[in-house]
C-alpha cells in the first residue's frame, strides 16, 4: 500500500509529504522540522522574541548552534576585537545556556560554518526537513534532504514549535549527464548552471540534480551544488542519497550506530523520484561543455568560461552596465591575464578538507606571486585538524598562503576578514555582491583549483594549462 501511495513522486514530495502535520488555509503546510541549526547573526531577536512571551523552546535536543559569521580567524583563543562582533558571539553563549541548548562555540572542537559541520558530524541525514537562518541551508539538500533558508521570526517559530508554515514549492528537475573535463570541478558545475538560467532562473523551485556528471561527484562536491542553488533564486536544491552518501555518514559522531545504521540505510536508499515523477520544469546539460568559470559581475549568474570574453552591453539592462562599472570590466573583454590582489578559500561553498587537499596538492613546491594576499580558511575545527594532521598547512605556510582558523571570514565581511575597496579578489564563496568582502571590494567567483592557480601566477588563469 505504502509502495502505491508513493508512485510517480518525487524525491522532494516524498520527503515533504511525510513531515506535513497538517494543511492549513489558503494551500499552506504545517511542516515538521527534523533539524535547526542556529548561529550568532539571525538568531538573538528569535530568543528575545521567546522571552517576551513566556515561551521555552520546545525540543531542545534538535537545534545545534555554532558561532560562525562573526568569528575572527586569527587568535580565536583571545577576545573578539570588533565589538558587534564580540557582542553577537556573547549573545549565542548566554542564549544557549539560558534555553539549555547544545552550542560548538569558540574553542570547542566541533564548531565551524554551520554547513560544514552539519554533515561531518553525521547530524544532516537523508530524509530530513532541515532549517537554519541562513540562506545557503540548501547544502544540506545533498544528502537528500529538505533544507532551505528561514528569516528570524521564523526561527522563533522553529525554536517555539519545531513547526512551520510553508507553501509547497514548485519542482524543477536540472540533468547533467557526461564526462567533464580535467580540471572541472563541482563549483564550475554550479557556476555554469546559474549563468544559462540567471540569477532568477529558479524562483519559485526546490530543485533536483541528476545525472551522470551529478552522481560522480563526492559529497563534498554535491553539497557545493546544492549550497549555489540559492544564487539562482531557487528555495534549495536536493540530490537523492546513494552508496556515496552512505558510505560518507557511516561512522559519523551523530549519525546512527551497528544494526540502526544498516536500518537507516535501508530506509535512505528508498529516497529516489519515482520513474515518471513530473517535474513542472526540467533543463539538461551536458558536462562536456562546462569549462573552468569566472564571474564578471555583481551577482553569481554574471559567469563565463575562463577561455569567454564579457557579453557585450547590446540588449543588457542597465543593471549591466552598472555592474562592469563597479567591477572596472568592459563589455566584450576576457577575464584571462586580468591581475588579481586577494584570493580566499573558504565559506561554506568550498572549505571543506577535500577542497584543501585539490589546493594543497596543487601549490605543493610552488609560490604564491609576491603582491597576493592568500587566505585559507578551513570549514571547522575538524577540517582544521584533519589540515595539520596531513601536514597541508606546511605546504600552504610553505607557498606563501595564510593558513587561518575556521570561520565564514572573507565570503561576507561581517567580521575583521575583508577585502580592501577596488582591490580584485578570486574567492570560492558563493556572492559577488557588491561590498560582499568589504565595502568597494571587487569579487570574482571560481573553484578551489582556479584560486589556486591565480595566487601562484598572480592573474587570473586557465587552471586546465597548469595541471600536470
Amino acid at each position: 500500500m505504502q509502495a502505491e501511495l508513493n508512485m510517480n513522486k518525487t524525491l522532494f514530495d516524498k520527503i515533504w509529504d511525510t513531515h506535513v502535520i497538517k494543511q492549513a488555509d489558503g494551500g499552506l503546510d504545517v511542516l515538521y522540522i527534523d533539524r535547526h541549526f542556529i548561529h550568532e547573526v539571525t538568531s538573538p531577536q528569535a530568543f528575545d522574541g521567546l522571552r517576551k512571551r513566556g515561551l521555552c523552546v520546545l525540543r531542545p535536543q534538535q537545534t545545534v548552534a555554532t558561532a560562525d559569521h562573526n568569528v575572527p580567524t586569527k587568535n580565536q583563543h583571545l577576545p573578539i576585537k570588533e565589538e558587534l562582533s564580540r557582542f553577537q558571539v556573547n549573545k549565542l553563549v548566554e542564549n544557549c545556556k539560558d534555553f539549555g541548548l547544545e552550542l560548538y562555540g569558540l574553542g570547542h572542537p566541533y564548531q565551524g560554518i554551520v554547513h560544514v559541520i552539519g554533515p561531518e558530524l553525521g547530524l544532516t541525514q537523508p530524509g530530513m526537513t532541515m532549517v537554519c537562518g541562513d540562506s545557503h541551508t540548501s547544502t544540506h539538500g545533498a544528502f537528500g534532504c529538505i533544507a532551505f533558508g528561514i528569516g528570524t521570526s521564523q526561527v522563533e517559530q522553529v525554536l517555539a514549535t519545531q513547526c512551520l508554515l510553508q507553501r509547497r514549492p514548485k519542482r524543477m528537475r536540472i540533468t547533467v549527464d557526461g564526462q567533464l573535463q580535467p580540471g572541472v570541478l563541482a563549483k564550475d558545475i554550479i557556476l555554469y548552471i546559474i549563468s544559462k538560467l540567471t540569477a532568477a532562473g529558479g524562483t519559485g523551485y526546490f530543485v533536483e540534480y541528476a545525472g551522470e556528471a551529478i552522481r560522480s561527484l563526492s559529497m563534498e562536491g554535491r553539497m557545493t551544488i546544492c549550497n549555489m542553488s540559492i544564487e539562482m533564486g531557487a528555495r534549495g536544491g536536493l540530490i537523492a542519497p546513494d552508496e556515496t552518501t552512505i558510505n560518507y555518514l557511516k561512522n559519523r559522531a551523530f549519525a546512527p550506530q551497528g544494526e540502526e545504521f544498516e536500518a537507516a540505510a535501508a530506509y535512505w536508499r528508498t529516497l529516489y523520484s519515482d520513474p515518471g515523477a513530473e517535474f513542472e520544469v526540467e533543463h539538461h546539460f551536458d558536462a562536456a561543455d562546462i569549462a573552468p568559470m569566472v564571474t564578471y559581475g555583481t551577482n553569481p549568474g554574471m559567469g563565463i568560461k575562463i577561455n569567454e570574453h564579457i557579453p557585450t552591453a547590446a540588449g543588457q539592462t542597465a543593471s549591466f552596465g552598472k555592474s562592469l562599472e563597479y567591477m572596472g570590466f568592459q563589455a566584450g573583454e576576457q577575464l584571462l591575464g586580468k591581475p588579481i590582489d586577494y584570493v580566499f578559500i573558504g565559506s561554506c561553498t568550498n572549505s571543506r578538507i577535500e577542497d584543501l587537499r585539490l589546493v594543497a596538492q596543487f601549490v605543493k613546491g610552488k609560490q604564491k606571486a609576491g603582491h597576493v594576499n592568500a587566505w585559507i580558511v578551513p570549514g571547522s575545527k575538524q577540517v582544521e585538524a584533519q589540515a595539520k594532521a596531513e601536514g597541508l598547512d606546511r605546504i600552504f605556510l610553505d607557498a606563501g598562503f595564510d593558513f587561518r582558523e575556521p570561520g565564514c571570514s572573507a565570503c561576507l565581511g561581517m567580521n575583521e576578514d575583508k577585502v580592501p575597496e577596488g582591490a580584485y579578489c578570486i574567492s570560492t564563496s558563493n556572492r559577488n555582491f557588491e561590498g560582499r568582502q568589504g565595502p568597494g571590494a571587487r569579487t570574482i567567483l571560481a573553484s578551489p583549483l582556479m584560486a589556486a592557480a591565480s595566487a601562484i601566477a598572480g592573474k587570473i588563469v586557465d587552471v586546465r594549462t597548469l595541471l600536470n
